[in-house]
């Protein structure tokens, strides 16, 4: 192991970062397989010069050393003891683009969706276009040689590589590539080419000639042929065991026609899919991709791929193929005809009933296309999404056989997975007979281990009669590298050994991949050892919908599975602060990891309330967008809040935490003490003390209580004949007290387009929904305000009256932790009967009872979705509301979080990070707009971010609708 003396001078010398305690150990000691192993350190790299260094501390220590990326190799690649070097973080840079040349120079961290975004300008790509584009790095691609739905036309990631330069075991530098200029050292290039001559009989014999072929070392490219032996060939899929990458050039292809067409062919049974595979491969296309009807009912449940469901699933077919053409518009029309043909001629038509029912829905929209695209890469994470105790097992999901021999194979290996009294849903690439399945087991259980090892027997064994390949597209990693020498022969696995021994002879480099490989049923490597167990905590929440201990908390927390898909710097909103930080300690999977081993006792005693428990939750900002975007669905955003309530039942809470939760009951002594949160706001001396006796972040300033605050009997002051409806306007506690002109413009707005407004209420101080006691973990209190808040607004649910809100952080929590807070018929009813003010006015319009006039605004706007709003999947009625506005051009701003997320933004220890969570596009994006073109932001936390940090002031889309129908009523209309 590391001792003290090597850790302290390994942090010294490099220019990263190291991590040497046992959170952040445990946070790499996973990847997005079955496998945990703990290192003994890790190292951020920053510049090769740090990768040389902790070689070198490896070699001194006698330990091994293995690269990481993104973490999200399926099969064990990436864990290990010893020294985890990631290059992720810092090593990320394209060195050099030729663009005429189409090639690339890259750093190993750089992710492949960060490189196509660069490129793209260029009209280039890297078109390896893996389902995990959006975190997986070029290193880990070139050492898993990688392929995409595309590679029956771009092939893998051998296929667009050219030269490696790096560092061997020894330390000696390298550079593998065609041609001249190479540094190779003699010795071992005269050993691996002689290999090549010796062993190129048994290699044409025993290597197996599909494209989807990444098992083992690529001996293959030590054969004499027409082309000079290229080492850098040797090293992609060699798994960091050979050596280590530090520039890598690539090859660029243009990218794909803005003419794409999919072909959605629907098929009445499995078999008849598996049998079509080869008649539509004939006829050309980019792909062709398969998902079943598991993964078609599994996508239904997961409210970002439902509706995209909804525009291309015709009946209730047992199998779909996704048949993609990208050539000119003539071409594809004439695809199109070629593939209905070919459906047709199969036997297979809409409306035939039986074993014909099928054909073909046409897709010429590209963005319901690259949906349905996104949907077929999520396969893998939407499986993952089942909430039982078993879950589905990646093992021999990525076996790749001939075409001829896929229907069969299909059917033999079903039978397999039945005799063990399990099944698999099949989806991914049928094209190249590569289909992704995994059986359903649950490895805490002996039984299914065993289970899992005379699966992968039986179905290697078919996969060898069929002369297809065992290792298809995941790599090998612990999963698939002890069975090289039943798949190739013993001759071929001493030539693999033989290679190793040559490049590390120290077994250096990620021992136990490839060569000299553990079984892959040994348990004492899982993430379930035998033994393993979880703390049995009385929590505030339910947790009832997952299995295991802590009333299904367990469950909840094991249902990350390393995917990584929160590693994403662009799209969607998560996860806001990795993509400020980069570290995997603030990203949804670094936190449920470590959740995960605190409450298994990996991390020692207490480990849960621990102040590095606290530093890994500090900067969830609970935005939700994991609960949605999560293929998974981990709710990190729940986790956060049940971790702040099991401290706080064991420690207290702080003055701060206190001081926010009991914002609801203050709030009207606040209105008198205005004046001097205003005061302090505007002297530096007062906000400073501030800070100090509370923990609020001096250089932020205090929202204003104020003195003309809303109040409930303005609405009974209003009038309005009723005529559209009856609607309870929910008015919140920021809202009310700080910014009263928007339910006041809510209140005007519903009252002009026909509605009787009321409230409701409840004695001693108005409703509230909780939020500021959920934010502190408080969570008795929350559940006892919930509670009253229920009761009061139960008469009108049960009457059918809709509940309207304005800030979605407290509307939408009626919507969703009312439901784990008071789990009830209740609870259930009122979060169907509770709707954003948005939300409202899109649903009145389309039943066609929203009539209210409004004057041609004539103006652009800019609108930034509130992070719950967008969990909430409701930006879509944002935009339908905005579009009603007559003449009002508006737009959605590409951001994550604003930064502020309720009191997060106040802290003082979490400001900076606030500030740069705006500045990653919220904020830059506003600046940039027009003077006279309108924000708009309707959480209030958004719009103090923004007037923050740009001193403009961005509005409530009722404020907006009240702005557009009030010249209206001037008119007298």
């Amino acid at each position: 192991m590391l001792d003290e003396n090597i850790r302290s001078r390994l942090s010294h010398d490099i220019e990263g970062e190291t991590r040497f305690d046992t959170f952040s150990t445990g946070r790499y000691a996973t990847d997005a397989s079955i496998y945990q192993i703990m290192p003994a350190g890790v190292v951020i790299a920053k510049t090769a010069s740090d990768v040389a260094a902790a070689l070198e501390a490896a070699r001194e220590a006698d330990i091994p050393l293995t690269m990481r990326g993104g973490g999200t190799s399926q099969c064990g690649q990436t864990v290990n003891s010893g020294l985890i070097v990631d290059c992720s973080k810092y090593l990320n840079r394209i060195i050099e683009l030729d663009v005429a040349g189409r090639r690339a120079v890259v750093e190993p961290g750089i992710v492949l969706d960060d490189l196509n975004r660069a490129l793209k300008p260029h009209g280039l790509w890297f078109p390896v276009d893996v389902s995990t584009a959006s975190r997986a790095t070029i290193g880990g691609m070139v050492g898993n040689n990688s392929c995409g739905s595309r590679s029956l036309r771009y092939g893998t990631t051998r296929d667009n590589v050219a030269r490696i330069e790096g560092l061997l075991a020894d330390g000696t530098a390298f550079d593998f590539g065609p041609g001249s200029g190479n540094r190779v050292p003699e010795p071992l290039l005269r050993q691996m080419l002689d290999l090549g001559l010796r062993e190129a009989d048994e290699i044409a014999a025993r290597f197996p000639k599909v494209q989807r072929r990444v098992g083992g070392y690529n001996i293959d490219a030590l054969v004499p042929g027409d082309t000079p032996v290229n080492l850098a060939h040797l090293l992609i899929g060699s798994e960091g065991t050979l050596a280590i990458s530090t520039a890598i050039e690539i090859r660029l292809s243009p990218l794909p026609s803005k003419t794409r067409v999919m072909g959605v062919c629907h098929f009445p049974t499995f078999r008849a899919a598996m049998e079509a595979a080869k008649p539509l491969v004939a006829l050309g296309p980019t792909s062709v991709e398969l998902v079943d009807s598991t993964m078609i009912d599994l996508a239904r449940s997961i409210p970002m791929y439902a509706r995209t469901l909804e525009s291309f699933v015709r009946g209730a077919p047992a199998a779909m193929l996704f048949v993609e053409f990208a050539d000119s518009p003539d071409e594809n029309q004439e695809n199109m005809r070629r593939l209905a043909d070919t459906m047709s001629d199969l036997g297979f038509g809409f409306g035939k009933g039986g074993d014909q029912e099928g054909g073909v829905v046409e897709v010429w929209d590209m963005a319901l296309a690259a949906e349905i695209g996104e949907l077929r890469k999520a396969g893998l994470n939407i499986m993952m999404s089942m909430k039982e105790a078993g879950k589905p097992v990646s093992f021999v999901e990525d076996c790749a056989v001939p075409l001829d021999h896929l229907a069969d194979y299909t059917d033999r290996l079903t039978e397999v997975f039945h005799r063990h009294d399990t099944t698999g849903t099949w989806y991914a690439h049928a094209s190249e007979g590569c289909l992704h399945v995994r059986p359903i087991l649950n490895l805490k259980l002996e039984k299914d281990v065993r289970a899992m090892r005379e699966i992968a027997e039986a179905a290697f064994e078919m996969v060898r009669d069929y002369k297809g390949s065992h290792s298809g597209e995941h790599g090998d990693g612990i999963v698939r590298s002890e069975f090289h020498g039943f798949m190739f022969g013993q001759r071929i696995l001493s030539a693999f050994e033989e290679v190793k021994a040559a490049f590390d002879p120290a077994a250096r480099l990620n021992p136990g991949k490839i060569v000299h490989a553990p079984k892959m049923d040994d348990r004492s490597l899982m993430r379930y050892p035998p033994g393993y167990d979880f703390a049995d905590l009385k929590t505030g929440h339910d947790w009832s919908a997952w299995t295991g201990k802590g009333g299904g908390f367990q469950g909840a927390v094991e249902m990350c599975n390393n995917n990584g898909a929160c590693r994403k710097l662009a799209g969607g909103a998560m996860c806001p602060s990795y993509r400020v930080t980069r570290d995997e300690r603030d990203v949804t999977r670094g936190r449920a990891n470590t959740l995960r081993l605190a409450l298994s006792g990996r991390l020692g005693k207490d480990a849960l309330f621990s102040d590095e428990m606290a530093e890994t939750m500090k900067l969830c900002v609970g935005c939700k967008a994991c609960k949605r975007e999560c293929p998974t669905g981990v709710d990190m955003a729940k986790m956060k809040t049940e971790v702040l309530y099991q401290r706080g039942q064991k420690l207290g809470y702080g003055l701060r935490e206190r001081l926010i939760a009991e914002m609801p009951r203050y709030a009207r002594l606040a209105v008198a003490l205005r004046g001097l949160i205003a005061l302090r706001n505007r002297v530096p001396v007062l906000a400073a003390l501030g800070e100090k006796l509370f923990g609020l972040a001096a250089a932020r300033s205090l929202p204003l209580f104020r003195g003309d605050f809303f109040r409930d009997s303005e609405v009974r002051q209003t009038s309005a004949n009723g005529k559209a409806g009856k609607v309870i306007l929910f008015t919140d506690t920021f809202n009310r007290w700080m910014e009263p002109e928007i339910p006041r413009a809510a209140l005007r707005v519903l009252t002009r387009a026909g509605y009787e407004v009321i409230t409701a209420s409840a004695p001693g101080r108005p409703l509230c929904c909780g939020r500021t006691y959920l934010a502190a973990g408080m969570m008795d209190r929350a559940r006892a305000e919930a509670q009253r808040t229920l009761d009061a607004l139960m008469p009108h649910v049960r009457a059918g009256t809709p509940i309207v809100g304005l800030e979605p952080s407290c509307l939408l929590t009626l919507r969703d932790e009312f439901l784990t807070l008071l789990p009830s018929e209740d609870a259930r009813a009122l979060s169907q009967n509770a709707f954003l003010f948005e939300e409202f006015i899109t649903r009145e319009a389309r039943a066609g009872r929203f009539d209210l006039p409004m004057t041609d605004t004539g103006q652009g706007a800019h609108v930034h979705g509130h992070c719950h709003q967008k969990s909430a999947g409701v930006m879509g009625d944002m935009g339908a509301a905005l579009d009603l506005v007559p003449g009002l051009a508006a737009q959605n701003i590409e951001s994550s979080c604003c930064g502020m997320a309720g009191a997060f933004g106040y802290g003082a220890e979490t400001h900076e990070v606030s500030v740069r969570m705006g500045e990653l596009s919220l904020l830059p994006a506003v600046r940039a707009a027009a003077t006279d073109d309108l924000v708009i932001a309707n959480g209030t936390s958004c719009r103090h971010q923004i007037a923050d940090g740009t001193g403009r002031r961005a509005l409530h889309i009722a404020e907006v609708f009240d702005r557009a129908s009030q010249n209206e009523v001037g008119k007298g209309q």
